[in-house]
């Protein structure tokens, strides 16, 4: 059994919250796993934007802006991870091979999208997916990546960073010579803080990839086209002092180190504000996820006081409850939105989603809690993942997690099946207590307290944008990933009565985008 110590909330810093978003950042790009060079690439990125600031002698207050947005550029990229894999198949593998790619370049682009899309398939269903990806083309990509921009706004306000990291974030794709994504924003209208940190990105990979001089070749080559000439050239004329010493045996440590002005806190009161980020923006990464992680901290807190749990354990659990999928990035879409069955490699990276999530927040204040999240897929029988642990092992919050995460994913759809009503989740959970494979005691209090949140509807805590039913329908199928066609079947709509439904929605709620949408969602109890 982990042990859990009497606990007192703890003090968090918000750098911990935004370094644990960076290694699950790092998990949606490729950038991670265990020993992999890529490991803390954008903890990393962040630390060489620090060194181009202080050569381009950046005002503290512009520093302190810099600081946030090298960490967060990307968190966005999790409210456009299913569009994205539906034209390549795998976009944790595609995303990798774009942090070296030429927007500007269209024959770099077409190589990019042929060896991504036409993957794992051959013959004509390699040229089919090919054909499909390149007709998307660009208003595909400025969908995507005007989603991005959305999301890490609005995941980026809730962490109440200062106002100017969220507007700078809405210009992470775009580009010097104003062929960028999606408004075309050229030059100076490009926030200096993320013109900064799109050489200091890309910078890094190259380092990586082919040492000082790789980096300054490719710095000079696009200065003036996807850099600001200004920042290219300095990293072309001195990027063997700029990346001297950057991979520093932690740049967790470093990054920490490195925070400029007062270290922020999280206040007590706000805590679990920020956690909540942290479950957003893992169940973002699937559309068939969205809500789950907080629907599961209410299953399980309220389970947790009909067993009697004392309040320290409990909260906790509450804690665990609310980052346990965080490692899910780490999985591509291809994998978590499969129709059919997984195939055994696929299933063994289903299985080390535990372990990333994990360490992602291992480093944290709130190690505790991750080591708790770590066991969510944990049986008695010992039959779970990742550690297969059983008996004894198991103490009751590992076995009340795990009951009601299980319940919950059965009240969800999946992209191979439906969901489960509650009396049916309730029978499966019945069955797998009796077979070892839930807790029985778990299970019970997991499904009084099921019992006693009542229908969906109801749960709801408010409807802030005064939306029609009809509205809250569409939207919450929209947010589950269907076209405007199959959302007009479902209703027995036609396409064009659902597209004007989905217009008032995305008005009223003031979003514009599928993954907005389903953090919007998200945030108001809708799904």
């Amino acid at each position: 059994m982990l042990q859990l110590q009497a606990m007192s909330t703890p003090r968090v810093r918000l750098a911990e919250i935004t370094g644990a978003l960076t290694l699950a950042i790092d998990l949606a790009f490729g950038q991670s796993g265990g020993l992999a060079a890529g490991d803390e690439h954008v903890l990393r990125t962040c630390l060489l934007a620090l060194r181009l600031a202080d050569r381009l002698e950046l005002p503290d207050e512009d520093r302190e802006i810099l600081y946030w947005v090298a960490q967060l550029r990307f968190v966005g990229c999790i409210g456009h991870a299913h569009e994205v894999s539906q034209l390549v198949g795998d976009e944790v593998a595609a995303r990798a091979d774009s942090l070296t790619l030429d927007t500007g370049s269209p024959a770099a682009v077409f190589r990019w999208v042929a060896t991504h899309a036409g993957s794992g398939v051959g013959g004509v269903e390699s040229v089919y997916r090919v054909a499909r990806a390149v007709a998307a083309g660009r208003r595909a990509a400025s969908d995507s990546f005007r989603a991005g921009c959305e999301v890490g706004r609005m995941l980026t306000e809730r962490l109440e960073l200062p106002a100017p990291v969220a507007t700078a974030l809405g210009y992470a794709f775009e580009r010097w010579d104003g062929r960028g994504f999606p408004a075309r924003a050229r030059g100076e209208e490009i926030p200096a803080a993320m013109r900064i940190v799109q050489v200091a990105q890309e910078v890094e990979v190259f380092a990586r990839a082919g040492g000082d001089e790789l980096a300054a070749a490719m710095a000079r080559r696009r200065a003036g086209s996807a850099y600001d000439p200004h920042v290219a050239a300095l990293v072309a004329g001195h990027a063997a002092e700029l990346l001297d010493g950057l991979g520093v045996p932690s740049a967790w440590d470093a990054l920490l180190a490195a925070e400029p002005g007062v270290p922020r806190h999280v206040p007590t009161d706000r805590l679990e504000a920020c956690l909540l980020v942290l479950a957003d923006f893992a169940d973002l990464k699937s559309p068939y996820t969205p809500g789950h992680s907080r629907a599961v901290a209410d299953l399980v807190s309220t389970a947790a006081v009909g067993v009697g749990l004392p309040a320290s354990e409990a909260a906790l659990l509450r804690q665990a409850a609310l980052v346990h999928d965080l490692g899910r990035t780490a999985v591509p879409n291809s994998i978590w939105d499969k129709p059919g069955a997984l195939s055994d490699s696929e299933r063994e990276r289903v299985r080390l989603h535990p372990y990333h999530g994990e360490r992602v927040l291992a480093r944290t204040a709130l190690a505790p809690a991750a080591r708790l999240a770590g066991t969510h897929h944990e049986q008695p029988d010992g039959g779970g993942y990742h550690r297969g642990l059983s008996g004894a092992r198991l103490g009751l919050p590992e076995r009340l997690l795990a009951a009601a995460d299980a319940y919950q994913a059965l009240t969800q759809p999946r992209a191979w099946r439906r969901a489960r009503t509650p009396v049916e989740a309730a029978a499966v959970l019945r069955d797998l207590a009796a077979a070892g494979q839930l807790d029985a005691r778990a299970a019970h209090a997991v499904l009084a307290a099921a019992e006693g949140r009542g229908p969906a509807r109801r749960r709801m805590p408010g409807n802030p944008a005064d939306l029609t039913d009809r509205e809250v329908d569409v939207l919450r199928l929209l947010a589950r990933g269907l076209t405007n066609r199959q959302i007009a079947a479902e209703l027995v709509l036609s396409p064009k009565t659902v597209g004007h439904h989905v217009e008032r929605a995305y008005a009223k709620a003031g979003v514009s985008t599928r993954g907005a949408a389903s953090l919007w969602c998200a945030e108001h109890g809708l799904v």
